[in-house]
């Protein structure tokens, strides 16, 4: 009898313009692939592996809970794990006293922050009502409502189904936001959010919701220096919250714990953090919400928390990621962090090369922006090269397109050059 095989169209996932390959085991940043040969994770999968596969500290945490009862609900059961992970994390991210809502996944934890955000502003001010401001090159998710919140131009809905939602301010980086006059951006782009919120009615304005860091739409743009706190003083200054979208950029991901540490004054209220956290051996994320703002959560007149779902604070959940924090914590961060300049300085290179426009990021966080059609053809030499990268297309008119280079947070040196070699020799390839 011939063997049933099913068939890969039935299967309704994203695809992309080049072959997939078979991959049989994976170790650290390594995929082995059927044929013998090995692939290195450029990109972290999906901006997600952080600390590489195979992680035998991930494992054990994960056979240790296995082993005592592999399910029960933080109402029911008592949460002994998941409390160990809330606090080892809020630790880890120089939050020691927040409280955290533990969810399935970044756009869930999206949906949970901004319903706790509605919440405690009505709570707090009396707002009248629950807006959600965020910028022209944001991507908070792929439900409904985040899709039809954020700016993300390659996933939006069509008008007629986007609930009147959309972007509110323009982000402040060149490819939405130019000035005409050869005028960078700087800090005083903020003013776009106070415009955005007083066009509204500050009482009709719950939070805004931005990424410290851009992620994949734009390609890893870097704010300007005092942008974040100024839109901290703005919101302050109108009563509205402030949320940071850490899904990509927590835990390390641009050298520090969070990326809105690389300046100063700029906490934000509430805090999403997803993909580093679970580090693509769970899916899980976490809302962080401050002390001064968490207690209005279960005040009397608050509405009750939003659902967050039968699998939320699921104990495997917890103890993997409690493994991926020992796998964080073990990491020397002086090297790793010299690893990232490192990395940084070796892709500023490439600019030199006919073909990269720009090369922008932090830590183990860049955007390789190319010229126009050559985004498939390097990641097609990149693979024969033995690297595969995360694409962006996402930023301005004509849209630009590239790659995101973040390789897991555990590479070695000659890890990173083996990568940065690859790419010097794919790009030079094209030319």
């Amino acid at each position: 009898m011939d063997r049933y095989l099913p068939q890969r169209g039935r299967l309704l996932t994203s695809t992309r313009s080049l072959p997939d390959f078979e991959v049989v085991s994976a170790s650290g940043p390594w995929l082995h692939r059927a044929d013998g040969t090995r692939i290195f994770d450029g990109s972290s999968g999906m901006l997600t592996a952080n600390v590489g596969q195979s992680s035998a500290r991930v494992l054990a945490r994960i056979e240790q809970q296995f082993q005592a009862y592999s399910f029960g609900g933080a109402a029911v059961v008592q949460p002994h794990i998941q409390l160990e992970l809330m606090d080892r994390l809020c630790r880890a991210v120089g939050r020691p006293q927040d409280s955290v809502a533990l969810v399935t996944c970044g756009t869930l934890g999206v949906e949970v922050a901004i319903g706790l955000a509605r919440n405690i502003a009505r709570v707090r001010g009396g707002k009248r009502g629950g807006d959600i401001l965020t910028s022209d090159l944001s991507y908070h998710g792929m439900s409904a409502l985040t899709l039809a919140l954020a700016g993300n131009h390659a996933r939006r809905p069509r008008p007629e189904d986007a609930m009147g939602l959309g972007p509110a301010f323009p982000a402040p980086y060149p490819p939405t936001h130019g000035h005409g006059d050869g005028q960078v951006c700087d800090a005083s782009c903020a003013d776009e959010v106070a415009k955005a919120i007083d066009s509204r009615g500050a009482e009709h304005v719950a939070a805004v919701l931005l990424e410290p860091v851009n992620g994949t739409t734009g390609g890893a743009f870097v704010p300007p220096d005092g942008y974040l706190r100024r839109v901290g003083e703005i919101c302050r200054e109108r009563d509205v919250l402030v949320i940071h979208d850490e899904v990509l950029t927590g835990l390390w991901r641009t050298g520090t714990p969070l990326a809105s540490r690389h300046w100063d004054g700029c906490e934000p209220d509430i805090v999403i953090l997803s993909k580093g956290l679970g580090a693509g051996y769970t899916p899980v994320a976490a809302v962080l919400a401050s002390p001064k703002i968490a207690p209005l959560i279960r005040h009397a007149d608050a509405d009750p928390l939003p659902a967050m779902g039968t699998m939320a604070a699921h104990p495997l959940m917890a103890a993997a990621c409690l493994g991926v924090l020992d796998e964080l914590e073990a990491m020397d961060h002086d090297a790793f962090r010299a690893r990232g300049e490192r990395l940084g300085a070796s892709l500023r290179s490439l600019t030199d090369l006919p073909g990269v426009r720009e090369v922008r990021g932090l830590g183990h966080l860049y955007g390789v922006e190319l010229a126009p059609g050559l985004l498939w053809p390097l990641l097609r030499q990149t693979e024969q090269r033995g690297v595969f990268f995360y694409p962006f297309t996402g930023a301005g008119e004509p849209r630009s397109e590239g790659l995101v280079v973040a390789p897991p947070l555990t590479s070695t040196d000659e890890d990173l050059d083996f990568l940065t070699t690859a790419l010097t020799g794919a790009v030079t390839a094209l030319n």
